[in-house]
């Protein structure tokens, strides 16, 4: 690998883990497109930032963008506590607004300046290389890993020192609350890390590749862990994991290095949603399939032990009444008759099913319950 090649995926990989790490808070609060928002409504605060300040390299243009983002946050409450709007209305009325805004002034009045829409919204990592920090006169790097690492230690620093309070905001609002926290001080104290982090990772990858870091990876962890230690520490390596394997599939296709990294991670969620150990889609088909043989051949236990000992058990035992009397397909029939018998739970005295003293136990234990 070309010394480009590493710096392009360093820095990919630190958009990756800032992302994830309050990306996680936001899948948890159900406020996903609230990155998504933030993402895109920060245009304007870059424009509006640049025409006061005239230089695109300062760093008062951040501070403009991320309150911008605050503000969008702001006025989607705003707009929410008038009781008339859900809040994802109120996410889509607000930042298309202030999206189209910045849109607008860049078109009008930055059309001779570095700062287009297409460089906005989908990056170009490609080019992260080229733009270096200089300290007395030694090259030490690109700007962006700079600063995507002091991103990445300002959120690491800001969910260390909080996570307490993070955490009980985020699943119990009120408890924080009664016991002596604010919790819309976490809050916003959230969305302004979450706008400095989508900010930072702006120029070097768009807005498209921040909400896709933002929101996919700590979805795709949520799917395979419960903890939120280990959700932060999962979502992190996924986003890690997406980020490179992204990078390697733009130099095989000669495409866009942001696109498909924000591939990547819809290709790891779907891989994840279908065969994650509990929550995967195909081990919830297993299961439910387990589950109905299981509830069956509990059906069938109680059936035959509600009915020994009594005149005609000859025929409500026989095997080929079965489908008379439990309404099941003679296959079907004959798949749970096999499973319990495999079980020990019965046994055949040629068609007549009999049960065993373990069938008459669980009948038992079922009946009860």
């Amino acid at each position: 690998m070309t010394a480009p090649q590493i710096e392009i995926q360093l820095i990919a990989s630190a958009v990756a883990v800032s992302c994830a790490l309050p990306g996680c808070f936001l899948i948890l609060r159900r406020m996903a497109m609230m990155s998504d928002a933030i993402s895109h409504s920060i245009l304007v605060g870059i424009a509006v930032g640049f025409f006061l300040i005239r230089d695109l390299a300062s760093p008062l243009l951040v501070l403009s963008a991320a309150l911008t983002g605050v503000l969008t946050v702001s006025l989607v409450e705003l707009l929410t506590r008038t009781k008339r709007v859900r809040e994802d209305a109120a996410i889509g009325l607000i930042f298309p607004a202030l999206f189209s805004i910045g849109v607008i002034l860049i078109s009008r009045y930055a059309g001779d300046v570095h700062l287009d829409v297409d460089a906005v919204l989908l990056g170009e990592l490609a080019f992260a290389p080229f733009n270096r920090l200089v300290v007395l006169g030694v090259d030490i790097g690109p700007k962006g890993l700079y600063l995507m690492a002091g991103i990445l230690l300002l959120n690491l620093l800001f969910i260390l020192a909080f996570y307490k309070e993070l955490k009980l905001a985020t699943f119990d609002a009120g408890l924080a609350g009664a016991l002596g926290f604010s919790p819309v001080a976490i809050h916003y104290g959230l969305m302004t890390i979450v706008s400095i982090t989508a900010v930072g990772a702006f120029d070097a990858v768009g807005s498209v590749l921040v909400v896709a870091l933002m929101i996919a990876p700590p979805a795709t962890a949520y799917l395979i862990t419960d903890r939120l230690s280990s959700l932060l520490a999962a979502s992190s390596l996924i986003g890690v994991i997406c980020a490179v394997s992204g990078y390697w599939v733009a130099h095989a296709l000669d495409v866009s290095i942001a696109g498909s990294m924000a591939s990547m991670t819809g290709v790891f969620f779907v891989a994840t949603f279908l065969a994650a150990p509990d929550r995967g889609l195909v081990s919830i088909v297993l299961r439910r399939a387990r589950q109905r043989v299981e509830f069956a051949q509990t059906m069938l236990l109680v059936h035959l032990y509600n009915h020994e000992g009594l005149p005609g058990v000859e025929r409500e035992n026989h095997m080929d009444h079965l489908g008379e009397h439990l309404r099941w397909e003679p296959d079907f029939a004959g798949r749970i008759v096999g499973a319990a018998e495999r079980k020990g739970s019965i046994s055949r005295d040629g068609a007549l099913l009999l049960l065993t003293e373990r069938g008459r136990e669980t009948a038992r234990q079922a009946m009860v319950m």
